[in-house]
């Protein structure tokens, strides 16, 4: 089920969201608050749409967010909103999900450097209570200096990424805060787990397996995949019709396998067994 766009109240202020997947008539299933990408500049709902419904179909029911863009609302709006909408979904969890229903975050490209700044959020404020992070082809270091970013010839001169990271750092000290640039930060332990999802032909490969290392290093459970090229990653996430593209059915599997995971894992911390 996808319904048609409503909004939520977020810090006083109306947001926009669509809602994808249903509310199981027993149990539960893992709820997602999602962030879709465009480089903090660009994007909405139906170029987010493709990923939502991806991880639908994975099992969840998910609430995609129209959180605001740069340059007319640079960081930390995004995040601050971002957050806001996570408890939102948070306490709506139970008519959302069902009962208990674990909450996790999502994103693609710039929707997966908020996911990121989202979960070191909560660890730092210690609520919302999060499942997991799901980041593909984030977008995490301002620096765009990794050899897949160059070999994809996405050099600072014009760059669309680097544009949009001058356009949502308004201030220069903005690109060593981890909010704003989740990549380098030098702390990353006490997170949930992390699926991260990238490419061979994605230019954010190099950072998103360099995150995943680091995560690891901090203690923190990690799975991550470099999908067959050619994808068109991060481009291809915001196109709607990538629902049915020939990676659609893997990004299914691993988030899948992800939630499954997680599920086994909350299940054990518990003492149950099967």
């Amino acid at each position: 089920m996808v319904t048609q766009p409503t909004e939520i109240n977020v810090l006083d202020r109306p947001m926009a969201v669509r809602f994808y997947g249903a509310r199981p008539k027993v149990g539960a299933v893992p709820l997602v608050v999602h962030f879709h990408g465009g480089a903090f500049v660009q994007g909405g709902l139906d170029s987010g749409s493709a990923i939502a419904r991806l991880i639908a179909e994975a099992g969840a029911v998910v609430v995609s967010l129209d959180y605001p863009l740069a340059p007319a609302h640079p960081f930390p709006q995004a995040a601050e909103q971002g957050y806001a909408a996570l408890q939102w979904a948070y306490k709506h969890r139970t008519k959302l999900a069902g009962d208990k229903a674990p909450v996790f975050v999502a994103g693609e490209e710039a929707g997966g450097n908020l996911a990121a700044a989202v979960t070191l959020m909560v660890r730092d404020q210690r609520q919302p209570p999060l499942a997991g992070q799901i980041l593909l082809s984030p977008m995490l270091n301002p620096c765009l200096g990794t050899a897949s970013l160059r070999a994809a010839e996405a050099g600072v001169k014009g760059c669309r990424w680097a544009d949009g990271w001058k356009q949502y750092l308004s201030q220069v000290g903005d690109c060593t805060h981890p909010y704003a640039a989740p990549g380098p930060s030098l702390r990353l332990g006490e997170l949930p787990p992390a699926l991260l999802l990238t490419a061979g032909d994605d230019p954010f490969k190099d950072e998103s397996l360099d995150y995943a290392r680091r995560l690891r290093a901090a203690g923190v459970k990690v799975k991550d995949a470099v999908l067959p090229a050619p994808t068109g990653w991060p481009c291809s996430c915001m196109n709607p019709e990538s629902h049915d593209a020939p990676w659609a059915q893997s990004v299914r599997e691993h988030v899948q396998q992800f939630f499954a995971s997680s599920n086994a894992s909350a299940s054990a911390s518990k003492g149950i067994t099967s």
